[in-house]
Formats: structure tokens, sequence, C-alpha cells
């Protein structure tokens, strides 16, 4: 029987469940999604395999989270980065500097593949990382309201679509290919972003 204090939502029910989580994402990156098992997160994290059923309600449970975890630890950075920006061209500016710096390491290309095979085979996955992806555009939409108030819902929908997808993409290829030329793609948005001001925002 499970000890009371490991409850959900106790602290150290918090606690336990946030190890098995780190121990998802690790195990993610090192061996993919075949190794995330109940055995192998149980015994990373130091647990008892029931503990996965108690805090997650299973195994696919568990996998939606540490899905949404990866998804965060790739995307969330640039992300915060954008809304914190004070406009496009210093957003851009923000993205030219991180983009060299984003990790290229296996583990994190191994953990990026890891979520597009997940979402393209397992369905309750594709529905996380659609979740997740609605949110980062709708969180940019509302920034880009807050820059351009004159701008029609259908337009900061589209543009802020278009960001989120540029942003995942590059993202993917500076992992797989580190020389990709980032910067300069990021320039040329700037470059045609200064035309359309010049012409107005009509």
């Amino acid at each position: 029987m499970t000890n009371l204090v490991d409850r959900p939502n106790s602290p150290r029910g918090d606690r336990r469940r946030e190890q098995l989580v780190a121990a998802g994402v690790a195990l993610l990156q090192r061996d993919g999604w075949p190794g995330v098992t109940t055995r192998a997160v149980a015994e990373h994290a130091g647990a008892r395999p029931g503990l996965i059923h108690y805090h997650f309600g299973g195994l696919p449970g568990l996998h939606a989270v540490i899905f949404r975890r990866a998804t965060d630890l790739i995307i969330e950075p640039l992300v915060t980065e954008l809304l914190a920006a004070p406009d496009e061209r210093a957003a851009l500016a923000r993205m030219r500097t991180m983009m060299p710096r984003v990790p290229a390491d296996e583990a994190t290309t191994r953990l990026a593949a890891e979520l597009i095979v997940g979402a393209t085979r397992d369905p309750a996955l594709g529905v996380v990382l659609r979740d997740e992806l609605r949110r980062a555009r709708a969180l940019i939409a509302d920034r880009l309201g807050e820059l351009h108030p004159a701008w029609p819902p259908a337009r900061l929908a589209g543009v802020a679509t278009l960001i989120t997808a540029s942003i995942d993409g590059l993202m993917l290829h500076h992992m797989i290919d580190c020389e990709l030329p980032a910067r300069e793609a990021l320039s040329a948005v700037g470059e045609l972003l200064g035309h359309e001001n010049d012409h107005g925002e009509d």
C-alpha cells in the first residue's frame, strides 16, 4: 500500500512525481521511447513501479507528462525570449543571438527526434504536442496584439502561426546541421519586416 505521505497532493508526493518525470526525460534522451518503460523509469528514479500508476494513472499518462516536459525544454526558452522582446526587431535580434547556442549535442538532438516520433506514432502524444503548439501560438498572438492593436484577429493568428513554425523548424534543422545559416535567415526576415514597416501596417 502506498504511504499516505506519498499521496499526489502532498509535498513528498510532488517530489516523487517530479523524480519520475525527470527520470523519464533522461531515459527518453538516452534510449528513446522504447526505453521509457515502467520498470526502467522506476529504477532510474529509485521508486516502486506501482507509483507510476498511482501518480499518472499508468505508463501512457507518464508518457504524456514526459512529452510535455521535453517540449518545454526545447521550445520554451525561445518563446520566452520572444515574449520579453519590446518589438519584432528586438525579438529577431534575440533569436539571432540564441540560435547558435541551441544545444546540438546528441542527447538534445535525440530528444527532439523522439518528440516527433512520439507525436506521429501515438495519437495521445500528438494531442499533447498540438496543445503545446496552440498555447505557444496564443501567447505570441497576444503579444503581437499588444504591439499592433489595429491588426485583426486573423492576422495575429496567422503571424503567430508562422513564427511558431519558424522557431520549431529552425531549431530542428540547427540541431541536425550546426552549419545551418540561421542568422542569415533571421536577418532576411528582419529585412522583410523593415520593408513592411516602410509601407505601413495595412
